[in-house]
């Protein structure tokens, strides 16, 4: 099935998108890599304010290529999340609630997202060029020495991704 859906995303629909339903996302979400995450995850440890509030926030594991003139962001692929797992749990006691990133998560990660009532979203890799177009503005909000895997900020209309872990824990990778 396919559906629209708004950011932040609120309970109800979060918890009612299910494994292989097809979603469209307009609205803010959050890029962020492997180094943001661990620099996410020490500002919780230190007890520091963090750049953006997680709560039902979208964070899309991503580092873009620079824009070209007259774009608002780069190619956006993708990238693997199972190098998020070992911070993604910090992030979602905070209140993260949805991930999308390309391929599996570990079994701990699966159980983390059903324990959070979380979901995670797949994007089509190697069509960064393609999900490029749905980017309306982008702006780098924390972390800019990170050059392409800073924190930032999208606005997106129609991004297209795919439910591969929902709330319940079931995977499409199963």
């Amino acid at each position: 099935m396919e559906r629209n859906i708004k950011t932040p995303l609120n309970d109800a629909v979060r918890l009612s998108l299910e494994v292989g339903d097809d979603v469209l996302i307009s609205g803010t979400i959050y890029t962020a890599r492997d180094a943001a995450h661990e620099k996410l995850v020490a500002a919780l440890n230190s007890n520091e304010e963090l750049p953006f509030d997680l709560k039902n926030q979208i964070i899309y594991y991503v580092g873009p290529t620079p824009a070209k003139p007259n774009q608002a962001i780069g190619s956006c692929g993708p990238t693997s999340s199972y190098r998020m797992d070992k911070f993604s749990p910090s992030l979602m006691e905070k209140g993260l609630k949805t991930m999308i990133g390309k391929g599996e998560r570990s079994e701990t990660m699966i159980q983390e997202i059903k324990k959070q009532q979380g979901v995670y979203l797949i994007a089509i890799g190697g069509i960064g060029a393609l999900l490029s177009k749905t980017v309306r503005s982008s702006e780098i909000i924390a972390y800019p020495e990170l050059g392409a895997e800073a924190v930032r900020k999208l606005e997106v209309e129609n991004f297209p991704a795919i439910v591969a872990i929902d709330s319940k824990g079931h995977s499409i990778f199963k």
